[in-house]
């Protein structure tokens, strides 16, 4: 049961490849339409305004670097304490989907309340997991 953990991450895992790919494929289709000129790349600030037609898959890729990075924090310190109980299992997938759910909406330019009201969905959960957490360390479970 302890491993079960290990899936919802994997999904998490093949959603930041996903968006990446994405990112790449958006970017490299704008080059390809919209060749750079030197100065269009000369600094960070000239590339976002050149990539700003297809920003949305780098922003969410960015925001997979965030939050998600205290689950990713989670995970072995649940595995090796034997914590990855049923719950924490159960909470891990409702994050990661919400995860998901938030990159199409965030990726597709979807509506900004909704993806705001998936984003502090998936927070709190992440919350509910890390309080779970500590206290089964704190009771000595």
């Amino acid at each position: 049961m302890q491993v079960d953990i290990l899936w919802p991450t994997f999904l998490l895992v093949a959603l930041v490849y996903a968006v990446w790919l994405l990112m790449f494929v958006k970017r490299s289709g704008h080059m390809k339409a919209n060749p750079p000129a030197k100065e269009d790349l000369a600094t960070g600030e000239a590339a976002l305004r050149y990539f700003s037609p297809v920003e949305m898959p780098a922003n969410n890729l960015r925001n997979l670097f965030e939050m998600p990075v205290l689950y990713f924090a989670l995970v072995p310190l649940l595995l090796i304490t034997r914590h990855a109980d049923h719950l924490q299992i159960f909470l891990a997938w409702i994050f990661v989907l919400l995860r998901v759910a938030h990159s199409v909406i965030h990726a597709t330019r979807g509506p900004v309340m909704a993806r705001f009201a998936v984003y502090a969905l998936s927070c709190a959960i992440l919350s509910a997991m890390w309080i779970g957490f500590a206290i089964d360390i704190a009771s000595g479970r």
